[in-house]
């Protein structure tokens, strides 16, 4: 009894670019989840710190 074939990759390349090989979409914000929970609360808080001081200087500026 002859062998079974157990794998070719004939074909494939051309198939796959047939439509172009894409790079995955980049979301806009990354999803926090499964990080730290203590560094993503202190992230909280400094973003919340940085808009006060932009706001500050926005206002001693003008």
């Amino acid at each position: 009894m002859a062998k079974s074939k157990n794998h070719t990759a004939h074909n494939q390349n051309r198939k796959d670019h047939r439509n172009g090989i894409k790079k995955p979409k980049k979301e806009r914000y990354v999803s926090m989840k499964g990080v730290d929970q203590k560094y993503v609360k202190n992230l909280k808080f400094s973003r919340k710190g940085s808009m006060i001081a932009k706001k500050a200087a926005r206002e001693s500026k003008a």
